[in-house]
């Protein structure tokens, strides 16, 4: 059997979904996860195989990451404090642990000339205007008074370091900017606007729409992200990635907020109201949050390296995860 792919954040949302879909393949995953926001039983299934080892520890540990680093293949990583919500109360903690999981990461491919994906998201792009946004675009972030962009800011300083990194010292390096991810095993806690939506119609609960509710996004189910990601990394392993190395994953399909509340709820049949929150209501008045109106991607790079990627429509993600849905 060839090396694992080290996965770090492994146990958590979209990562324990790639580590699936790695052993469907016949591969094995060694995982690292500080099971902060993960859980080990995201990998129970896995874990039966025998060919997924999940080990306990901090990615932002750079002697840790480097020794699992001499078992693996390959690196894809995904370790990172995520959540709207974490991120507007903590922006320096989610600074801290991005940059710091980053450096780790990329000293360890760097030293022993592994393959590395970085898993970056859609809001590096921040406040630009410029739709759809094309990897080569400009990043346009706010304030450093708006806490808000302290993710964006992490991720986007990630993706230069990783790919500056791959350049100097020759290993392969690519970066996946994921758009708004949804599907089974994710959950509401962190702000995930549609788990929240779900089991609130479910339970016959007010669904909380922050703002004005006009804002869009373009929710792609982890499946197809999944999918993209595991042939991206195996294109980047073989070395036969192409000169373009960022590549925004996601879909296309674009919702308002208010409008997804209200698929939400036709799907659920639920006689749930919806609530406008506003903002300052929502996350605080010292908070400066900052939102942006709409985020849509081109897929088009993707498209081109992968001659076409699965996409699910919204409905059907809606649909699947109200049937799924424990009240």
């Amino acid at each position: 059997m060839s090396s694992p792919i080290l996965i770090t954040g492994g146990a958590g949302f979209i990562g324990s979904h790639l580590v699936d879909r790695l052993i469907a393949s016949g591969q094995s995953a060694l995982v690292l996860d500080d099971l902060s926001s993960g859980r080990a039983a995201n990998l129970e299934a896995a874990l039966h195989t025998g060919r997924v080892e999940l080990v306990e520890g901090d990615a932002a540990d750079a002697g840790l990451v480097l020794e699992l680093a001499r078992r693996a293949g390959g690196i894809v990583h995904l370790a990172a404090s995520v959540g709207v919500r974490q991120v507007v109360e903590a922006p320096g903690r989610t600074l801290r642990n991005n940059l710091s999981t980053t450096l780790a990461v990329t000293a360890a491919a760097r030293e022993l000339g592994l393959p590395l994906l970085f898993a970056s998201t859609s809001e590096v792009y921040g406040k630009s205007d410029a739709l759809p946004f094309s990897e080569a675009g400009d990043l346009v972030l706010g304030a450093t008074t708006k806490g808000r962009w302290s993710y964006a800011a992490a991720k986007a300083t990630g993706e230069w370091l990783a790919l500056s990194e791959g350049h100097e010292a020759g290993f392969e390096v690519a970066v996946a900017r994921l758009f708004n991810t949804v599907g089974p095993r994710q959950r509401g806690r962190y702000g995930m606007v549609l788990p929240r939506f779900v089991a609130a119609a479910r339970c016959g609960e007010p669904l909380e729409v922050h703002g004005d509710g006009r804002q869009t996004r373009c929710f792609a189910h982890v499946g197809d992200v999944t999918a993209s990601l595991s042939a991206l990394f195996e294109r980047l392993r073989g070395g036969r990635l192409g000169a373009r190395r960022v590549f925004n994953v996601g879909t296309d399909e674009e919702v308002s907020i208010l409008e997804l509340a209200q698929r939400v709820k036709r799907a659920a049949a639920s006689d749930s109201t919806i609530r406008l929150v506003p903002y300052d209501e929502a996350f605080g008045t010292d908070s400066g949050f900052e939102d942006m109106r709409r985020r849509v991607p081109s897929l088009a790079a993707l498209d081109r390296e992968l001659e076409g990627a699965p996409r699910r429509t919204l409905d059907a993600i809606i649909e699947e995860l109200v049937a799924a849905a424990v009240v």
